[in-house]
C-alpha cells in the first residue's frame, strides 16, 4: 500500500472503518452515482431532460453495473477526471438515455457536491464523538472536582489546582467545538451546480430551480450562488477539524507528560497483550497519548494546505481545487482517528491522587507561595509583600529550609503570617475558585446538551 491509511495492518491508527468505506474507490463511486441520479431527477422535474431518462439513470447508476476497469482506462486515456465514469455509464444505458448522463454538469459540480456530502458524514462523526468525549471528561471532573494537584506553568510546579479544574478546561474547549459544528452546518453542507463558468448555462432561467431541487434531493442546502473558486466553505470545515484535533493532542500531551514515572499522576490503559518495547521489557509506552499529538500535527498540516489552496483564479482553477481531493480526506481520516483514540484514552484513564499530593509535597511547601503572597498583601501591600517573600524564599531554598521555615524565620514576615496558618494550607491546599469553575462548566454543558440534538446535522 502506498498510503499507510489504506494499509490493512495500520489503517486503524490513521482513520476509522466508517470513513475508510466512504473514501474507498467503491464508496466514492457510489456517492458520485447517487449525485448524478439526483441531478437527472432534478433536471427532469424542471423539464430539462425527459422523466423516463431520469428514471433509467436512477435505476442503472449502480456501481455493480459498471465496468470499473474500463472506467479507469478511459479516465487515463482521456486525461479527464470523470469522462471515464461518463462513458462507463453510457455503456449500460439505452442510447437515447445515455445522452442525458451528466447533462450540463462539470467535474467540479460532481466533486464539490461529493465534498459537501463528505463534510456531512465527517461532521456527524465529529459531533457524536465530541459529545461522548465531553461526557467522559465531565464525569471525571465531577469525581475529581476537589482533588488537589500541582498547577504547572512553563513546565514548573506553580500553585495548587484541582484535577477537576484541568478536566473542565478540556471539556470547555470541546463544547466550543460542538458550537462550531452547529454554527457551520448551513455554510458547509451546500451542493454545487454551476456549469462551465458558474452561470448554469445549460439550464437558462430554470437553472436556480434545478439547483435547488438537486440539493434538496441530496439533503444539502442550496448555495444560491456558484462557489467554484470561493473555497471558504471547505477551508473553514478543514480548519475546524484541525481545531477539533488540537485539544485531543493537548489532552494527549498532558497524559503523556503526567504518566512519566517521575510524575505518575495519570496512566493510560493498555491492552493485555500490548508490548511496550521489544528490547526493554519493563516499559509500558504511552501509545495512545503520543499518537494523539502526532495526529494533531498532521491534521493541522493538511488543513493548512486546503487554506493555502483557496486562493484561486477567475471562475475555475484546478491548481488549488484539486489539492482538496487529497487533503480533505486526510483531514477527515486523521481527525476521526484522533477522536476515536481520545475516547479510548479518556475512557481508560487512571488517576493517582496520592501521587498528585506527593508531587506538591515534594516542593517542600513552596507551591503555597501565591497563597502566602495574597495573605501578606492584605497587611503589607502587594509589591512590598512580593519583595519580602521572594527574599525569604530564595534564602530558604538555598539554605535547605522548607516553606514554613523560610517564612517564619524571616523577621518581617513572621509578624503577619504564622506557622499554624501555613500548616493548615499545606494540609488542605487552597485551590481558590477552581471547584467553582468546574461547577460552572458542568452546569453549562448539562443545560446545552438538554437542548441540542443527539445527531448532526
Amino acid at each position: 500500500m502506498s498510503r499507510i491509511a489504506a494499509s490493512p495492518t495500520y489503517a486503524h491508527l490513521w482513520g476509522t472503518e466508517e470513513l475508510g468505506v466512504h473514501f474507498s474507490e467503491q464508496g466514492r463511486i457510489e456517492s458520485w452515482l447517487s449525485i448524478l441520479a439526483a441531478l437527472a431527477e432534478a433536471q427532469a422535474a424542471n423539464g430539462v431532460i425527459p422523466a423516463r431518462a431520469a428514471a433509467e439513470i436512477r435505476s442503472r447508476a449502480k456501481v455493480e453495473f459498471l465496468d470499473l476497469e474500463y472506467m479507469a482506462s478511459e479516465t487515463k486515456r482521456t486525461s479527464h477526471s470523470t469522462l471515464g465514469l461518463i462513458r462507463a455509464l453510457e455503456r449500460i444505458l439505452p442510447p437515447d438515455t445515455a445522452q442525458f448522463v451528466y447533462y450540463g454538469a462539470t467535474v467540479q459540480d460532481l466533486t464539490d457536491t461529493w465534498m459537501a456530502l463528505t463534510m456531512k458524514t465527517m461532521g456527524g462523526i465529529a459531533w457524536r464523538r465530541l459529545r461522548t468525549i465531553e461526557t467522559q471528561i465531565l464525569d471525571l471532573a465531577v469525581e475529581h472536582r476537589t482533588t488537589p494537584m500541582a498547577g504547572r506553568t512553563h513546565g514548573q510546579i506553580g500553585s495548587a489546582i484541582t484535577f477537576g479544574f484541568k478536566l473542565a478546561s478540556w471539556a470547555d474547549e470541546i463544547r466550543r467545538h460542538i458550537h462550531r459544528l452547529g454554527d457551520g452546518r448551513t455554510r458547509w453542507l451546500v451542493g454545487q451546480l454551476a456549469g462551465s463558468v458558474g452561470t448554469l448555462g445549460f439550464f437558462g432561467e430554470r437553472g436556480p430551480a434545478v439547483r435547488s431541487d438537486f440539493c434538496n434531493l441530496l439533503g444539502l442546502f442550496d448555495p444560491g450562488m456558484s462557489w467554484t473558486t470561493s473555497r471558504d466553505r471547505v477551508s473553514e470545515f478543514c480548519l475546524v477539524q484541525a481545531m477539533i484535533a488540537t485539544p485531543m493532542a493537548r489532552i494527549g500531551d498532558e497524559v503523556y507528560e503526567l504518566q512519566r514515572p517521575e510524575i505518575s499522576e495519570l496512566g493510560e490503559a493498555n491492552p493485555p497483550d500490548a508490548v511496550g518495547s521489544i528490547t526493554m521489557p519493563h516499559k509500558q509506552n504511552p501509545e495512545g497519548s503520543e499518537h494523539l499529538v502526532t495526529l494533531g500535527r498532521m491534521v493541522r498540516s493538511q488543513a493548512n494546505l486546503v487554506l493555502e489552496s483557496s486562493v484561486q483564479s477567475h471562475e475555475r482553477d484546478g491548481r488549488g481545487w484539486k489539492a482538496e481531493w487529497v487533503a480533505v480526506p486526510e483531514v477527515c481520516l486523521l481527525t476521526a482517528a484522533s477522536l476515536r483514540i481520545a475516547a479510548d484514552l479518556i475512557g481508560g484513564l487512571t488517576v493517582d491522587a496520592d501521587s498528585m499530593i506527593a508531587n506538591l509535597e515534594r516542593t517542600r511547601g513552596y507551591w503555597a507561595s501565591e497563597w502566602a503572597l495574597v495573605r501578606l498583601s492584605r497587611d503589607l501591600g502587594k509589591h512590598q509583600a512580593q519583595q519580602l517573600l521572594q527574599e525569604a524564599l530564595k534564602h530558604g531554598w538555598s539554605a535547605g529550609l522548607d516553606f514554613k521555615e523560610a517564612v517564619v524565620s524571616h523577621p518581617d514576615l513572621s509578624l503577619h503570617l504564622h506557622a499554624n496558618e501555613i500548616d493548615r494550607v499545606l494540609r488542605e491546599p487552597d485551590t481558590a475558585s477552581a471547584p467553582t469553575m468546574v461547577d460552572a462548566v458542568i452546569a453549562r454543558a448539562d443545560a446545552e446538551r438538554r437542548e441540542e440534538a443527539e445527531q448532526w446535522p
